[in-house]
């Protein structure tokens, strides 16, 4: 029979057993949940080998080796924050947002910028905090540009070209600076005078340009539907205008051909000539009149007016009529 000290050291060595195969599977365990993770299509997977960084970019399953390989995940997503206003409260911050313009006011302008990360080795040992320099690059080109313009453009018609200039700056700074991020976007979310009082006197500023416009877009097509019938009505004045000075031109030739022809006329027969033209005048002046010259004899005549073929007659002439 067995002594109880001889069964006490074989449960002792049974209970050491059972915890050495349990600390190793629980060490086998931790080397296979450190061996493999899964990496998303929006995420880059940095692995460091004894202090040298590798890039991982491709999803999936992936295997490294435990405690001698690190991995850091770096997002591929594009990511945005605010400058001039609390994202989570919409509250403004003018210590950001209160800047003064080019003519010597004070405007609040709201910004949000987006990112991406590009390159995420350097996005992690290039600097501490990519992210922040990448807003005090954001704060200081803002301020900048928007020294460079007046109030009205700021907060109406110079939206546009304010956000093309600080990001075509910020760009070139980033690429100088090398953080292995990007600058996707910067946008005016908002722009107002700082107080109430001004916020109104620019609300009718605004309201009195768009009434210019409307007017003037107003003008405008009126313009475009009386000019057509305008710019007709003078072609037809033109073209008739035109055809009365070539009626007249041509009227003005005849008259001159027909006044050669009386002159060649007249220079043959002046004498017969200047009795033709008495009588045609007398003949327009008194239109319808018959004009009769009567033979020696008072038997034979000829008529002059109208003028007719000369004819010789039997008619007898009136008993009270002379040569």
């Amino acid at each position: 029979m067995e002594t109880p000290i001889k069964d006490y050291s074989r449960r002792g060595r049974i209970i050491r057993t059972a915890v050495t195969f349990g600390v190793l599977g629980i060490l086998v365990l931790v080397l296979l949940f450190s061996s493999f993770y899964e990496l998303n299509e929006d995420e880059f997977a940095v692995i460091t080998t004894f202090g040298k960084p590798t890039v991982v970019s491709d999803p999936g399953l992936k295997l490294k080796i435990p405690f001698i390989q690190n991995r850091r995940i770096v997002s591929k997503a594009t990511k945005g924050f605010a400058i001039g206003y609390d994202l989570r409260t919409s509250a403004s911050i003018p210590s950001e947002s209160v800047m003064i313009t080019v003519d010597y006011n004070f405007v609040n302008v709201d910004f949000y910028v987006e990112y991406r990360v590009t390159d995420p080795v350097k996005y992690l040992y290039n600097s501490e905090d990519p992210v922040g320099i990448l807003k005090m690059l954001c704060q200081s080109y803002i301020r900048d540009t928007i020294g460079l313009y007046k109030v009205d453009d700021v907060i109406t018609t110079g939206k546009s070209e304010i956000q093309a200039s600080i990001k075509d700056k910020i760009l070139n700074r980033l690429e100088k600076e090398d953080l292995g991020i990007t600058l996707v976007s910067i946008t005016i979310q908002d722009a107002e005078p700082p107080t109430a009082a001004v916020q109104e006197a620019f609300k009718a500023v605004e309201t009195a340009k768009q009434d210019a416009e409307t007017a003037t877009n107003n003008a405008n097509k009126y313009a475009n539907e009386v000019l057509p019938k305008a710019r007709a009505d003078a072609d037809e004045i033109l073209q008739r205008a035109e055809a009365y000075k070539t009626a007249r031109i041509n009227a003005a030739n005849g008259q001159a051909s027909r006044f050669a022809q009386l002159y060649e006329e007249y220079s043959k027969y002046p004498e017969i000539t200047k009795q033709r033209l008495f009588y045609e005048a007398i003949g327009d002046i008194f239109p319808g009149m018959k004009v009769i010259i009567l033979g020696k004899n008072g038997e034979s005549f000829q008529t002059v007016l109208p003028l007719e073929p000369l004819l010789n007659t039997t008619e007898p002439a009136p008993a009270n009529e002379g040569e």
